[in-house]
């Protein structure tokens, strides 16, 4: 089978673990302090602050903006349900705005219609490592005074008009999960010019110490340990390179996939570098069969995402009545193929040659 999405782990990343194994100092650490240096320069923020997860980096960052109990987020329902269940967590109500059927990032106009006084925040994803259209979506937060927090899970190394995402909102989320662009294993990391916000996060992420064994605030245990922070640091090194091919991975399954009738390729966005976390094809009326007869012949597939997240069964119970017509569309028609930096040249032409086989 050849996989919808890999790691890639080789001897460097090894070595650097077994380094910080040696040196018993594993849990956060210098190596931590040192990834989120580079990690920040990489996307040109004053800080960073690494975590457990792309979760609790979302969890993280709201709670340290101070959004929590009686506040609305304003996000896509056409997403992971971690960006929503965040809101959750600090006691926020998640407010879904419908997407762009091109793009299926969050239409800006359509954020526009569900501000009310109760509106704190705003979280854009950047979907399948495509940048949202953050200008409208900046516009807005300053008209209003809204806080934005980039869900940049996917989307290491994209960029908008030539600023990278992540160096955009008040602050971004990043997951290192091991399907994103670069892992850690598992892990996240929050990226932010606002020292006031780093600050909290730092704090909040360590049980909410401000010095040892002063815990000032309620906070939790979200620390990044050096061995993942290690991992980081090697892969961060491979970025440009693991994007590279994957840009080049896309392209050349839009040039043999593009003439097809029954099929979109992935639309990209002016002005945009788009990462390609996923390369998702859209399918109206035969998805199901396409992705059967895929994976009969030994290609990897997978739905990102199967329902809008009000359409799942926790948001159900508590009453979420979201109307989102383009999100419910994309759902039953969306289908991710590999594109990732491993795939072989023979591996890609057979994922191309695949599919141009069930449609003609």
């Amino acid at each position: 089978m050849i996989p919808v999405a890999t790691p890639i782990i080789d001897e460097e990343e090894i070595q650097e673990v077994i380094k910080v194994l040696k040196s018993g100092f594993i849990a956060q650490g210098p190596r931590v302090a040192e990834f989120e240096e580079k990690f920040a320069a990489y996307v040109g923020t004053e800080h960073a602050v690494a975590t457990s997860s792309g979760t609790t980096a979302l969890h993280l960052a709201l709670l340290a903006a101070g959004v929590g109990k009686g506040d609305e987020v304003i996000t896509t329902p056409f997403s992971f349900a971690a960006t929503a269940n965040a809101a959750l967590y600090v006691g926020a109500t998640p407010v879904f705005a419908d997407i762009d059927p091109l793009t299926y990032n969050i239409d800006p106009e359509r954020i526009e219609e569900l501000i009310t006084p109760s509106t704190r925040a705003i979280i854009p994803v950047h979907l399948y490592g495509q940048p949202a259209d953050m200008d409208p979506i900046m516009d807005l937060a300053a008209d209003h005074d809204i806080l934005v927090i980039e869900d940049a899970a996917q989307a290491h190394g994209a960029e908008y008009h030539g600023r990278k995402v992540g160096s955009m909102g008040d602050a971004a989320c990043f997951s290192f999960y091991p399907t994103k662009n670069i892992t850690t294993g598992e892990g996240g990391i929050i990226t932010t010019d606002d020292d006031e916000i780093a600050e909290m996060a730092r704090i909040l992420r360590a049980h909410g110490e401000t010095e040892r064994y002063r815990h000032t605030y309620l906070g939790y245990n979200f620390r990044m340990t050096d061995i993942s922070a290690a991992i980081g640091i090697a892969q961060l090194g491979k970025l440009e390179e693991f994007n590279s091919r994957r840009i080049e991975n896309a392209a050349y399954l839009t040039s043999q996939l593009g003439d097809l009738e029954g099929v979109s390729t992935p639309h990209i966005a002016a002005g945009v570098r788009h990462v390609f976390h996923q390369y998702t094809l859209r399918v109206p009326g035969s998805r199901d069969e396409l992705m059967g007869f895929l994976n009969e012949r030994g290609v990897g597939t997978g739905i990102h995402y199967p329902r809008p997240i009000y359409r799942q069964e926790l948001y159900q119970r508590m009453g979420f009545d979201a109307r989102c017509p383009v999100s419910e569309a994309a759902a039953a028609e969306v289908l991710s193929i590999p594109v990732h930096p491993a795939l072989t040249s023979e591996e890609l032409e057979t994922v191309a040659d695949t599919v141009r086989e069930f449609f003609e």
